[in-house]
């Protein structure tokens, strides 16, 4: 048991040096970087305890001791130390959303928005929230399941606040989940977190489901998004939203289909048979989404993301079909009726480069008449906003902040 002591000591160490020195480069590692960068650094207070815990259990049962007893200990609360240093850092992320928020929508942004919103800005994070990260359900928001729209069997749910407590047209939040368009579902815990914080703001949130590789192949997945966005706007109105005001978001494949979602108005190849339908939408807020699969740049140093487009989600081979690839890449239906977007990407991502974000952000910033903010996070990983942390807790009163201000600038409008 000493030795399966030892062996676990020096995996934790390897948990806490992975957070500062994540894998970017080779396939296999760089995945392995994500899937335990991701809890030890969003949540590491949750980790440090369980890790504890079990070292306590091997203390209780003798199997530390010695020299390398020694060393296995020294090493766990070594990486503990680090760890935890690494979770408050992130408290930082509150400057940097501001920042990212001042940079592009205005120093005096905030002056913009809505007095009855800006009194709504929480100003610490929910504390609660960060010690249950696994409670997806909040009592005050209503939650309605499994709303059919579309041709092909898919369902959304809806959030909003409690019925004492709605308006008649409250504005709209649509959330399209991640998962390499091949898993997820609207239920997961991508963007629950966000959604159920807006509606207690008074947004209804819709989070929708979409067809999934490998069944089905691009564009099914963009067409599924349409159909959701057209179901809005003529069923929203039922729920107490209001169908003429609509921002959409979501994470990683979520973001690439939000964004594409957001500049892709009328693209006929994307609404086959309700090509006449409005699908324009009011803003939108991505997070670590892939925004060139064509990857014209060279940001992605592996051959990971273009395998799985060939073989799961578009069933050709890049080579001879870039054109397809392109029409399927949100950087290349960047124009300048872009609606507003906030872009959101943590530095320390290695499944969506940093520099894709940066990337994809210029040029919106140089092509769209509408406000561009960009947010960089340092530290942060892929998916990082699906547990409540300090990290995501800042994030998500900054994305709070944007919505305020875009439909703060709708109402002066109408």
């Amino acid at each position: 048991m000493s030795t399966v002591f030892f062996l676990l000591s020096i995996l934790y160490a390897w948990m806490a040096w992975n957070l500062y020195h994540p894998n970017f480069h080779h396939q296999r590692l760089s995945f392995l970087s994500f899937a335990f960068g991701l809890p030890t650094s969003e949540l590491g207070l949750h980790v440090i305890f369980w890790q504890a815990v079990s070292v306590a259990f091997f203390v209780l049962i003798g199997a530390v001791w010695g020299f390398f007893g020694a060393i296995g200990f020294l090493l766990c609360s070594a990486s503990w130390g680090a760890i935890a240093f690494y979770y408050y850092d992130a408290a930082k992320a509150e400057k940097e959303v501001t920042s990212g928020l001042e940079e592009g929508l205005g120093k005096r942004f905030q002056a913009q928005i809505n007095k009855d919103f800006r009194q709504q800005f929480a100003e610490e994070p929910d504390r609660e929230l960060i010690r249950h990260p696994f409670q997806r359900r909040d009592p005050e928001v209503e939650m309605i399941r499994n709303v059919h729209f579309g041709d092909f069997g898919q369902r959304l749910d809806i959030r909003r606040p409690r019925a004492s407590e709605m308006d008649a047209q409250m504005p709209v939040l649509l959330h399209i989940h991640g998962g390499a368009w091949t898993y997820g579902r609207k239920d997961d815990g991508q963007g629950i977190p966000l959604m159920n914080h807006m509606a207690k703001r008074g947004w209804i949130c819709v989070s929708s489901s979409y067809r999934l590789s490998p069944t089905a192949t691009f564009p099914d997945h963009i067409i599924d998004c349409k159909q959701a966005l057209v179901w809005i706007k003529e069923q929203i109105q039922d729920y107490g939203g209001n169908p003429e005001f609509i921002v959409v978001t979501g994470g990683s494949a979520g973001g690439h289909l939000s964004s594409l979602l957001a500049l892709s108005a009328g693209h006929e190849a994307f609404q086959p048979g309700f090509e006449d339908k409005d699908t324009t939408v009011q803003g939108a807020v991505p997070f670590y989404g892939i925004y060139d699969f064509t990857d014209e740049e060279d940001h992605f140093p592996h051959d990971m993301l273009e395998e799985m487009l060939e073989d799961s989600v578009f069933k050709l081979d890049m080579s001879g079909n870039e054109q397809t690839f392109k029409e399927a890449s949100p950087l290349f239906h960047v124009s300048d009726n872009a609606p507003p977007f906030m872009v959101i990407q943590g530095s320390h991502d290695t499944l969506v480069p940093v520099e894709s974000s940066r990337a994809f952000s210029k040029t919106l910033r140089a092509k769209s008449k509408h406000k561009v903010a960009y947010v960089e996070l340092e530290g942060a990983q892929h998916a990082f906003d699906i547990f409540p942390s300090l990290r995501s807790e800042y994030v998500k009163f900054g994305v709070e902040k944007f919505l305020a201000w875009t439909y703060s600038q709708y109402l002066k409008s109408v």
